[in-house]
């Protein structure tokens, strides 16, 4: 009975054992592969617990001396407890990614040590640095945080735009890619069409949800509220008729529903962030408060959109950057970096003054691709994807805060006048970029605009 059960106890132990040793290959490897991914969950991981300091960081920041003395004068609430912790965190993140952005600046090619390094590898050393990172700001005195949050909106413009042009190249792409698939297959052009109609239709629905429930019966005119519904579906249909003029080349509906069904939205997302307690805020009346559902729903969504803005502009770098002419066309026409018969023949002569019975290399192609390999171009930009989270990493201290007013309410998430109109002000930006892709051709034929 003893041996059995020290049998059963040994075998518990090295079942454990190798599961631990399982996950942690699976894990490391997976982490060289996707690196990616790794960086997104960090960043998810700030933004929960920014989420938590926002509400509770009033018995830390209390032991903290020198944060203290910045609130004589005067009686902290919790909310402004917890816009100085937001703040810290989003700036740690911010000087994270800000640095690996700069340490990872002019890597091209996958078989440079920095990228290797610093993107793909180390990453115990990089979750130290990332966590030390984190704790920095809070050593900071507040002029330098509230320096900082200023200095937040203007990085939080900065990635609406950007993902305002992701999503201008993505759907120019996708009309594009699927127009010329319906040159040899019909069937694409009506899948378009269909995508296109459906687009439309979503605008129309979402314009008399937002009549319903921001223009509610017996809360007056609530002209504002009309005025940006109506102004919205006015700038959709400016932009959807000038598609169509002979003016505009690339001109086509499909990019100018989803560019109008994502203007709509932002309307709406403006709407809503209008305060509960105005009179003509419907949907607010009927939510007492976001649960903790919507709020988290509301921070997943966000970190999607971040992690496919990072992923698209990392991807397509010729979007925002201005490579050299040369590398750019051997990327292009798929050109090898590095001739493979040199490789070989150096390879060759190198094994042939190899001294009888050392092991040389094989002959077989494997470390000639391995050489070509090391001079293929990355797969996306990495200096670009850190910058992208560093700006993100402002957006989610506005999103946290209200854009910086300290009376946002811990149960509500991007509520506040400033917000209505800092999404409003996206919403017109995204309308004049789109309708700019569409003219500028037509009023600049000498240059390439790459659409």
């Amino acid at each position: 009975m003893f041996v059995a059960t020290y049998l059963g106890s040994c075998a518990a132990n090295m079942a454990g054992y190798c599961a631990c040793w399982t996950c942690t290959n699976v894990s490391q490897a997976c982490m060289k592969r996707s690196a990616r991914v790794a960086y997104s969950f960090l960043f998810f991981l700030a933004i929960v617990i920014s989420w938590i300091m926002r509400d509770f960081a009033r018995p830390l920041f209390e032991k903290i001396p020198w944060i203290m003395r910045a609130a004589t004068g005067f009686e902290p609430s919790d909310k402004w407890f917890g816009q100085q912790a937001v703040y810290r965190i989003s700036m740690g993140n911010f000087l994270f990614f800000g640095c690996m952005s700069l340490a990872l600046l002019g890597v091209k090619y996958k078989g440079e040590k920095r990228g290797q390094l610093l993107q793909h590898g180390h990453w115990v050393i990089k979750l130290v640095v990332w966590v030390l990172f984190n704790a920095l700001p809070f050593l900071l005195p507040n002029g330098v945080v509230q320096a900082y949050g200023w200095a937040a909106r203007f990085g939080s413009g900065l990635f609406l735009i950007t993902q305002m042009i992701i999503l201008l190249d993505f759907t120019q792409s996708w009309n594009a890619a699927w127009v010329a698939n319906g040159e040899q297959d019909e069937r694409w052009l009506y899948g378009l069409l269909a995508l296109t109609v459906a687009c439309f239709a979503g605008v129309l629905g979402i314009s008399g949800m937002l009549f319903y429930f921001f223009k509610p019966s017996g809360a007056g005119s609530c002209s504002l509220n009309v005025f940006l519904i109506t102004a919205s579906l006015l700038l959709c249909i400016g932009f959807s008729m000038l598609s169509l003029l002979p003016m505009a080349r690339n001109g086509s509906l499909f990019p100018s529903s989803t560019t109008a069904l994502y203007i709509m939205y932002l309307c709406y997302s403006a709407l809503q962030s209008e305060p509960r307690d105005y009179e003509c805020n419907g949907l607010g009346h009927r939510l007492n408060a976001a649960s903790g559902s919507t709020l988290v729903i509301g921070m997943l969504v966000t970190l999607l959109s971040v992690v496919y803005s990072a992923l698209r502009a990392g991807s397509n770098t010729s979007l925002f950057m201005l490579d050299d002419d040369d590398a750019s066309d051997d990327v292009a026409m798929g050109t090898p970096l590095i001739d493979a018969e040199a490789v070989a023949g150096a390879n060759t002569t190198a094994d042939s003054a190899a001294a009888p019975g050392q092991v040389s290399a094989s002959r077989d192609g494997a470390a000639d691709k391995a050489a070509i390999q090391d001079f293929a171009p990355v797969s996306y930009n990495y200096a670009f994807f850190h910058l992208i989270f560093a700006l993100a990493s402002m957006y989610i201290a506005m999103l946290l805060t209200g854009w910086g007013a300290v009376e946002q309410e811990r149960d509500r998430l991007d509520v506040g006048w400033t917000s209505v109109w800092v999404k409003t002000a996206a919403e017109w930006v995204t309308g004049v970029l789109y309708s700019w892709t569409l003219i500028a051709p037509a009023l600049f034929p000498d240059r390439d605009f790459g659409f």
